[in-house]
């Protein structure tokens, strides 16, 4: 069963998220490391919230995996990926790990 990984970063106040450095150098980084375990990457920049409302996020990062066994292998090979996060935003990253249903 594929699962997947999404990880969220949220707007707080006074936060900052720097999207060329995220899309230029960190999303790569992921690809160097994380890659040979993932079968695909999606990353969603947020736009709004609903109608007339402000996003809640500034991106959602997506990426599916065979099953449990690779998503745990690219986790074991992501330490520099996660040491990076603080190069790109200082909000804390939320994560969300489930089975892929449609």
């Amino acid at each position: 069963m594929s699962v997947a990984l999404q990880v969220i970063y949220p707007i707080g106040e006074s936060t900052h998220f720097d999207f060329d450095y995220y899309l230029e150098t960190h999303m790569p980084m992921v690809a160097t490391h994380m890659g040979a375990h993932i079968e695909r990457t999606l990353v969603t920049r947020g736009l709004a919230g609903g109608p007339d409302q402000p996003p809640a996020t500034y991106a959602v990062a997506s990426m599916v995996f065979a099953d449990m066994d690779a998503l745990n292998a690219a986790m074991a090979a992501g330490g520099p990926v996660i040491a990076d996060i603080p190069n790109f935003t200082d909000t804390k990253p939320q994560m969300l790990i489930g089975e892929v249903v449609a």
